[in-house]
This record gives C-alpha cells, sequence and structure tokens, in this order.
C-alpha cells in the first residue's frame, strides 16, 4: 500500500502511525516536509522517503498584516503541490493521504489527488474570543489582533472542505471548530506510548553541573518546547520563587529552549527566560535549566520527578503533560482547557489557577507533604494513559478511519527512486 503523509516537520503528530504503516515490509511510505524536519531517522526503516519542499519566497512584507500567515500558507501549499506533481510523474499514486491542515500544505492536494481520500489533522481553530488571545490579561488583545486571527482561518477553512475526514486530539480543540464541521472531524489523540514512557524508581539523572538526582528526591519538573506565556512560563516563575523559598532541598528541572513558538516575542531578541531571571529571586542553585534535551533525556527527567507543573492558556494539549501522566509522575496543572479534560482534581492530578503562583506552590507542597495519597494519584494518572490514550488503541482507532476509505483494488506501482532516502 501507497501511504502519503504532509507535514512541515514530518513525521510531527503523525509518528506512531507512520511506524505502524512502515512496519509492514509492503507498504511505501512518503513524507512532503520542509528541511528542517526530523523524518524517520532509524535505520530499519530505511524505506520512508523525504519529499523536501521549500517556499520559493517569503510572505510580502507589503501584504496586508491580516494575509501575512495566509500568504505563508498560500506559499507552503504550493510548495508541498509541486512535490505531490513530482511524485505522481515518478509514478506514485497514493492509496491515502494524511496531511496537517494548520499551515496550507495541503490546500492543494486535491488538483493532484482528487480521487484519494485525505484525513487532515485538525489541531487549533482560532477565535477572538473564548481560546487563547486575550485570555491573559498581562497581554490584552485588541480588535485588531481578534480580526486578524479571524482571518488567518481563511486556509483552514478551504482545508476543511477538502478533507475527506479530519482528526483532533481532544474534544476542545475539535469544538473550537465550526459547528458544521463537527461530524466531519473524529477526536482520536494520536497516542502515548507506555510501553516506552513509564515510571522508573531506579532512574537517575545527572545535571549538567554534576548533581545527580533520583526519585527519592524532592524534584519538580516543567517542560515546554518554548519557555514562554503561552505556557505559563511568567506564572510557574513566579512559582518557582515561592518553592524555593519554602522548600530548601527541592530542585525545580525545566527543560525548553528559549525561542517563543506562539505569542508575541519579546523586543530586542530577548527571551522570556532571560527576562524572567532578572525578575525572580530563585535559588540559581536548585533551579536547573536545560534547555532543550534529546527525548530519552525527557523521559529520565520524568522519571526522576514527583510533581510535574504543567500550565497552558486555552490553546492545544501538549504531548509533555500525557508523558508525564505515563511517567507516573503527579500533575500540577491549570485549570483550562483542554487540562481539564484529562485531569480530574484529586483523582489523577492536581488542578490549579493558571494566574496563582501561591497555589501552584501550594499544590507542591501537597504533594511532598502527602507523599502515600499522592502516589496514588500518579498510579491513576498512568492506569487512565493506558485506558484511554495508549497508543496501540488510538492506532485502532485510526485504523478503522482509514480503512473506511481504503477500495480493495488498489493499483500498486513499482518502488520510487529517490536520492533523500532516510
Amino acid at each position: 500500500m501507497n501511504i502519503l503523509f504532509i507535514h512541515q516537520n514530518f513525521p510531527g503528530q503523525f509518528r506512531h502511525i507512520v511506524n505502524h504503516f512502515i512496519s509492514a515490509a509492503d507498504n511505501r511510505v512518503v513524507g512532503i516536509c520542509q528541511p528542517q524536519a526530523p523524518g524517520i531517522r532509524d535505520k530499519q526503516f530505511s524505506s520512508v522517503l523525504k519529499s523536501v519542499y521549500r517556499p520559493h519566497r517569503k510572505p510580502s512584507e507589503s501584504v496586508h498584516p491580516y494575509l501575512f500567515k495566509v500568504e505563508d500558507a498560500v506559499l507552503n501549499g504550493q510548495g508541498a503541490a509541486r512535490c505531490l506533481i513530482d511524485l505522481k510523474k515518478k509514478g506514485f499514486r497514493p492509496d491515502i493521504a494524511f496531511a496537517h491542515i494548520g499551515w496550507g500544505e495541503a490546500l492543494y492536494f486535491k488538483d493532484a489527488f482528487p480521487d484519494v481520500p485525505l484525513i487532515g489533522h485538525c489541531e487549533f481553530y482560532y477565535h477572538g474570543n473564548g481560546a487563547d488571545v486575550g485570555f491573559d490579561s498581562e497581554f490584552p488583545a485588541t480588535v485588531d489582533d481578534r480580526m486578524r486571527v479571524r482571518t488567518w482561518n481563511m486556509t483552514q477553512l478551504l482545508s476543511l472542505v477538502s478533507i475527506d475526514a479530519g482528526v483532533s486530539p481532544t474534544l476542545w480543540q475539535r469544538d473550537r471548530y465550526p459547528s458544521e464541521f463537527h461530524k466531519k472531524i473524529e477526536i482520536i489523540h494520536e497516542g502515548i506510548d507506555t510501553e516506552s514512557v513509564r515510571p522508573d524508581i531506579d532512574q537517575r539523572l545527572t545535571l549538567p553541573d554534576g548533581t545527580t538526582l533520583t526519585k527519592d528526591m524532592e524534584v519538580i519538573t516543567y517542560t515546554a518546547r518554548g519557555l514562554e506565556p503561552y505556557r505559563g512560563f511568567h506564572i510557574f516563575m513566579k512559582g518557582a520563587e515561592e518553592i524555593c523559598r519554602r522548600r530548601p532541598r527541592c530542585h525545580i528541572v525545566i527543560t525548553g529552549g528559549d525561542e517563543a513558538r506562539y505569542g508575541k516575542r519579546l523586543p530586542d531578541g530577548i527571551s522570556y527566560r532571560e527576562k524572567l531571571l532578572k525578575e525572580s529571586a530563585i535559588d540559581h542553585g536548585r533551579v536547573h535549566f536545560m534547555g532543550l534535551v534529546p527525548y530519552e533525556t525527557h523521559l529520565k527527567t520524568l522519571q526522576v520527578s514527583s510533581a510535574h507543573v504543567y500550565l497552558t492558556i486555552p490553546f492545544v494539549l501538549s504531548w509533555s503533560m500525557m508523558e508525564a501522566m505515563a511517567a507516573q509522575c503527579v500533575i500540577i496543572g491549570s485549570a483550562t482547557p483542554p487540562v481539564e479534560e484529562v485531569i480530574e482534581d484529586g483523582r489523577n492530578g492536581l488542578l490549579c489557577d493558571f494566574f496563582s503562583p501561591q497555589q501552584i506552590a501550594d499544590r507542591v507542597d501537597e504533594v511532598f507533604n502527602a507523599p502515600g495519597r499522592m502516589h496514588r494519584l500518579g498510579e491513576a494518572a498512568r492506569r487512565d494513559i493506558i485506558e484511554r490514550y495508549n497508543v496501540n488503541d488510538k492506532l485502532a482507532e485510526y485504523r478503522k478511519l482509514w480503512q473506511g476509505f481504503l477500495q480493495q483494488d488498489r493499483h500498486y506501482v513499482k518502488p520510487l527512486n529517490g536520492d533523500n532516502k532516510e
């Protein structure tokens, strides 16, 4: 079978599905992506072909500000379309295709393959009210901001019309999309590999300064791709100051990069980490910034952690929270959607006010002052991930979706020849 994925950071959210398809020797998988995409690096998966595109130019500086991201999406769509046309010339016709619809890459898929089923990953539909925009009064939204994000949805709407089915990882994320598309979008999380992500009471994490952390120490963790307000980093840093004051033996391990992935960047190239370090009175000997770390280090960090703080404005739910649950950490999560869709306060984790550093510190105290009760919360968290978000179960849900589109008499062609296999 021929399977096509379109994702600028391939495999992205499709990693588990890609691994599923390439486990069968007679499947051929192609990923259309941008140059920075990691792809599939394992040697045993050398059958995966990356078809790389580069937008032929950047969006024009003179375009209307509301349309800057729209033009960027069109340029991505054109780049992906060139890859599609090239694949078609080489004789490759997918039996099924998957695409993230957020960046415009799926805009012109049906112009190349009008009869091929396309399943879209529907991650987030922008709103001027009721979601991320204007949630934090420290970063107020103007009418101009609200009109701009409404305009950004143009490209997603075009893709929603052309996909044959969509998938959203949470109910709240699905419900951000216009109601007339809800029947078209299934709620299927990508899934967590609970065999790989599991507790390990013997795990040890050695920090760059030589400090070794273990599970029997007071370890608090915070993880985000970017250390930024969208993931409550500015609130967490105030909470870390209070935690350090209250708990002189604790260590706080923070992983994530300085680049702001979402929302507004600070002027003059300064990062939120740099800014907040100047403003916070944390104990620098016990608050450890790890930067972006390899996945293996990320897992070790979760395995030595007892309390994992996860804060987010109403936005996309991070894999890191689900993985922390699978590692049996006690989650201290913000009482915001879609966190509340997964964490039930006092049963499988603890919830706190997103804006309250004091409450974050209070909940950290609960974890270490009542270890027996908290251990049961961690066990419940892992059990929920196994029962509700296990990758094998989610693959079965995906499989039911895509098999509904597959025809039994697909025409297979000989394998592609390409110079960019990996």
